[in-house]
């Protein structure tokens, strides 16, 4: 059931890259769609590097609960890790990782996606849930596609 969803999802975001004018509006059309398909992904948002500042993410999009993370330091938390690394970052139960900023008191599990334009990392996908280890290879497979659908649309606007 999963999988199916995660391919209709991922077709629709291409569907919209294709008719979309700018990575904001694609941004705000990915994250009400995953919100509204997929209910144990509890918050679902873009941060983005800071133009002015290579350091900082910048919150973009979102839907869920509101953020005071609205800027985090690469240097900081599982958004920063996954940044700073370059790769995937899981974290099946947040209360046991030191790295771990607290947005909310009901998040247990995280995965965050670094977004890559011409190879270099630009922002990432961060998702939440309620649940311990809500994200297994097929959701990590299925977020590491949105944000290369998402790069991909990046680098062809701006190219």
């Amino acid at each position: 059931m999963a999988h199916q969803a995660f391919q209709e999802i991922l077709s629709e975001i291409e569907r919209s890259s294709a008719t979309s004018d700018d990575v904001l509006t694609l941004q705000e059309f990915t994250v009400r769609l995953i919100a509204a398909r997929l209910p144990h992904y509890n918050w679902v948002g873009f941060y983005m590097l800071d133009r002015n500042d290579a350091d900082v993410l910048v919150l973009g999009p979102f839907h869920g609960a509101p953020t005071d993370h609205v800027r985090i330091l690469v240097t900081e938390g599982i958004c920063g890790a996954a940044v700073a690394q370059g790769k995937t970052v899981i974290v099946d139960d947040v209360s046991a990782d030191p790295r771990y900023l607290s947005c909310s008191i009901e998040t247990k599990s995280e995965i965050v996606v670094p977004i890559r334009v011409r190879d270099k990392v630009v922002g990432e996908i961060d998702i939440d849930s309620h649940d311990l280890s809500a994200f297994g290879p097929d959701d990590r497979t299925f977020v590491e596609e949105c944000a290369r659908l998402i790069g991909a649309f990046m680098e062809e606007k701006h190219s």
